[in-house]
Formats: structure tokens, sequence, C-alpha cells
């Protein structure tokens, strides 16, 4: 196991949802890219911490209950790290829970996170959104 992926692991395996989100933000480069997959609710890429935070994470916290991105494996290639793993929650507007295979693609430079894309399965995200 190398230092790119124990980079990704304290992102998503601290004590707590905050532990990893400070985790999280001290990974970020200052150009960070995060690009996150057409047909998920906040679809797009975000560019540096205060935007990837804004766009994607408060959002997370404040419109889903119980919101969870559990890695079950990883895979790291160089500066490429893979985590694949199941999101689940319930979105607070609908009152639908989900649960939806996930993988994201890293790319580290310089020991900090340069890349992030999601692939997830959007339909089961979507029908927890759908009234």
């Amino acid at each position: 196991m190398g230092a790119n992926l124990d980079l990704i692991r304290a992102t998503y395996e601290g004590s707590s949802s905050e532990e990893n989100g400070s985790n999280l933000l001290a990974a970020l480069a200052p150009d960070a890219q995060w690009t996150e997959a057409e047909g998920f609710p906040y679809a797009g890429t975000y560019v540096g911490p205060d935007a990837i935070v804004a766009g994607v994470f408060r959002r997370l916290a404040t419109e889903w209950t119980g919101y969870r991105a559990d890695v079950h494996t990883y895979l790291e290639d160089g500066d490429r790290v893979a985590a694949f793993g199941v999101y689940s929650g319930t979105y607070n507007a609908t009152g639908k829970s989900m649960r939806a295979a996930f993988a994201h693609i890293y790319t580290v430079k310089a020991g900090k996170i340069a890349t992030m894309h999601q692939y997830v399965d959007t339909h089961l995200v979507q029908q927890a959104l759908s009234a």
C-alpha cells in the first residue's frame, strides 16, 4: 500500500464524517477538479476546494439523511487510485432511500488530489429523488 492510497483511504475511513471531510480538504490541491457523473444530482466539474465543498459536500449534508459512501475495494496504480463501494442514504425531499454502486477514480500529484471522476448507477439515485 502506497502513500497515494493512504491519502485517499483517509478521506473515507476516518472515525467520523467530520474527520473524513477534514482529511479531504487537506488532501485537495488548490486547483483540484472534481467531476460528478452525468445523471447524478450534482453533475458537473467543480474546481478548487471551495467549489467542491459548496457544490457537492454541503448539498449531500443538507439534502440527505444518513448519506454514506462505503468503500469495499481500493486499487492503486502509481498516481491513480480507485475506490469502489456503495452509496446509501435517504433523500429528504422524498423520504426515499437508495443504495447505488460507485467508483471514484483519483489522480494524485505531489501528494494532493488533482482530479476525481465519479462513476455511479445514477438510475438508482434518481429513483430516490423522484416523488
